[in-house]
């Protein structure tokens, strides 16, 4: 299940101060970055509560740049299993992100995916759910119904089925992930073949006597192509 950073670029049309006030959040950002990375989160939310306070004060609190700040924020949270703080900083993003972009851009897809993962973490499957079917409707639409990262929110909702018990659902989710990685990626892509592991995973647990790979031959056969 992938979390997504937001990257953050200047906008042209920014007035002169609040160009500079938002490199200078950029700044903070690049050193919560490399905190990130070394795995010191202390040190990560610090640089982005510091990049938080100049976007706001700059750009506003209903700003993308805000919202994006709070995703990333959310993210470390997230990362150190402090998922109630994980789940406000998502939600302050998705609320911006609604106001601002409106429902539909990649962004907030990205957000209900990030919310949907924390859900999952803490066994509320049917909330997840949600999150990815919200997260799916937006990228299917924005996206394309064959975009890598619609065949990561199949992928993500089938593991939440076969988190359940819900195997042949897991299934038919992990199928449709499956058909798009081949289509983008190829079969012998790794992307793939990971969809591919954990769609035998979950075969090999109903019992079938079919082997699996005769029962995928034949389930890819049976989909609408």
């Amino acid at each position: 299940m992938k979390k997504r950073f937001f990257a953050l670029s200047l906008a042209l049309f920014f007035p002169f101060a609040a160009c500079a006030a938002s490199e200078n959040a950029q700044d903070y950002d690049r050193i919560a970055n490399a905190h990130y990375r070394q795995g010191d989160y202390a040190g990560a939310l610090e640089g982005y509560r510091k990049a938080l306070v100049i976007r706001e004060k700059a750009l506003g609190k209903d700003h993308p740049y805000t919202a994006a700040t709070y995703n990333n924020i959310a993210l470390v949270y997230d990362n150190q299993g402090k998922y109630e703080e994980a789940l406000e900083g998502y939600r302050k993003a998705l609320v911006i992100q609604e106001k601002t972009l409106g429902e539909e851009p990649p962004d907030t897809a990205t957000t209900y995916n990030n919310i949907a993962v924390v859900y999952g973490y803490q066994g509320k499957y049917e909330e997840a759910l949600e999150g990815y079917r919200k997260a799916l409707v937006i990228e299917e639409k924005v996206l394309g119904k064959d975009h890598p990262s619609t065949a990561t929110t199949y992928n993500n909702i089938a593991a939440v089925y076969k988190n359940q018990g819900r195997r042949e659902e897991a299934l038919a989710e992990y199928l449709k992930a499956y058909r798009i990685r081949i289509r983008v990626f190829g079969e012998a892509h790794p992307e793939t073949q990971i969809v591919r592991d954990s769609m035998e995973v979950t075969y090999q647990k109903t019992g079938n006597p079919e082997p699996f790979s005769a029962w995928l031959s034949e389930a890819m056969k049976d989909t609408v192509r």
